[in-house]
């Protein structure tokens, strides 16, 4: 009986962010926000659901995770039903209301808090107050019937079977129930052959074969526990734009650089907070973008004679900052790169989407090196494109640009992805849209008023 598997409904880590279908038509992704990437673990009764899901959670301590258990939707029992309660069936689809379970998951998937019931196994009712829970990055759907229902698959990310043997479940079950929790062992027995077992056959087991991974041996299996991490990872970093554009490149959402975006976007920000922020985000987005530079293996001898194999990078670099904002991002890249060249673009708008060239200064010899192209905000596009193209005009080689932001709207991302398809675009977040004044949503302002202290402030 899964119930009687653990003494709390609902549990919920509160540390301190994709995995959606993709869109036939790539311009309706401009306003979809982030989505939880949900999970959904099965398995049979004392298989090691439980352990599965805190050790994936412990991999996770930067990132926001919700375990919700299936437990939480059990229906709840009349008096003459508990009474009786030996005779129910806590392991059959019916007894869950899923129903809300999946609208639950609905709501969460669209950004809204919801309300989980609390279920009281002492009473087998739902009690008050229920469970508030805020979306997350993760969401973790926990139960013995979690793949059973075609419509909460679909809504699940990654689903996990987790696979034991019949006879280890068996002794972990009466191992807690009888021997840790005093119940009669011969009710344990009757129970487990009455309910738990057949229900596993008929209901729990046809489910594994919807399952994208099976993990045999439960929590102690450490190796596809990291494999599954890794992939997680993977799809946390990865936009729905990074699926239409390989070139890409998002940066990992951590604790910390979520902080620092909420302290850049904050209007009540200070000025001096807002530049010290920047640039901590901005180094950031300059290392990330270096890491994306060709490099060699060299092997090199330590102070204690040993001898360690490492990696040099292109040492032919330089940089080009888009005036006036892109100039903000000079310091960290100079602080990377000690004595590279940085040269310079200056583009005028001109009505609605032109763009005029109006200076230029960069080095002689920039056809034959890799180029950072600095610019903090990617909104309309426009810009970048007039850039990038002077760049590849110079005899840059597309492939050889690197362009860098702290944030970027997906029409900006259209405009040059599309364009320039070989160049890497590293950005620290992609922002939902664009306003009717083009400016990014929800965006920071204008970010070089803001960072050189111009604005009407």
């Amino acid at each position: 009986m899964n119930n009687s598997e653990k003494d709390a409904t609902l549990l919920l880590n509160q540390n301190i962010k994709d995995n959606v279908l993709l869109q036939s038509n790539a311009s309706n992704i401009t306003s979809t926000p982030k989505q939880p990437f949900f999970i959904g673990v099965a398995g049979g009764t004392a298989s090691g659901k439980t352990s599965v899901c805190n050790k994936i959670n412990t991999h996770f301590r930067d990132q926001h995770v919700v375990l919700i258990n299936q437990d939480s939707f059990y229906y709840s029992l009349n008096d003459n039903m508990v009474q009786k309660v030996n005779e129910y069936n806590f392991d059959h689809p019916d007894a869950f209301d899923t129903e809300l379970m999946l609208s639950s998951m609905e709501k969460l998937k669209l950004g809204q808090a919801v309300t989980i019931p609390n279920y009281d196994f002492n009473r087998h009712k739902r009690i008050e107050p229920g469970c508030q829970v805020n979306p997350a990055d993760i969401i973790v759907f926990e139960g013995i019937l979690v793949l059973h229902d075609s419509r909460v698959r679909d809504l699940l990310n990654m689903k996990i079977f987790v696979d034991e043997d019949s006879d280890v479940r068996l002794a972990r079950r009466i191992q807690r129930l009888a021997i840790e929790r005093g119940r009669n062992i011969q009710n344990v027995l009757d129970q487990y052959s009455r309910f738990v077992k057949l229900s596993f056959e008929e209901f729990v087991l046809p489910t594994k074969k919807y399952a994208d991974i099976i993990i045999p041996g439960g929590g102690d299996n450490e190796v596809a526990i990291d494999l599954i991490v890794q992939n997680i990872r993977m799809k946390l970093g990865q936009h729905d734009l990074c699926k239409i554009y390989p070139n890409i490149v998002v940066m990992l959402s951590t604790f910390q650089i979520k902080g620092m975006h909420t302290l850049i976007r904050d209007v009540r920000t200070t000025k001096h907070d807002f530049v010290f922020y920047s640039d901590r985000l901005i180094r950031l987005v300059v290392e990330h973008g270096l890491g994306h530079l060709p490099f060699t293996e060299k092997q090199v001898k330590t102070p204690t004679g040993s001898v360690y194999p490492g990696v040099i990078f292109c040492s032919r670099l330089c940089g080009v900052s888009v005036i006036r904002s892109g100039e903000s991002m000079e310091n960290a890249l100079r602080a990377c790169c000690k004595g590279i060249k940085i040269g310079k673009i200056l583009i005028h708008g001109q009505g609605t989407n032109g763009r005029q060239l109006i200076y230029e200064k960069l080095p002689k010899d920039i056809a034959s090196r890799h180029v950072l192209l600095l610019d903090p905000v990617l909104a309309t596009g426009n810009s970048a494109v007039k850039a990038i193209s002077l760049l590849v005009k110079k005899g840059v080689p597309e492939s050889n640009i690197i362009f860098l932001n702290l944030i970027a709207a997906p029409q900006g991302i259209h405009a040059v992805c599309k364009r320039f398809p070989m160049l890497k675009l590293v950005t620290s977040e992609i922002d939902a849209s664009l306003n009717q004044n083009s400016r990014v949503i929800p965006g920071l302002g204008e970010f070089g008023d803001r960072y050189f202290a111009t604005d009407d402030d």
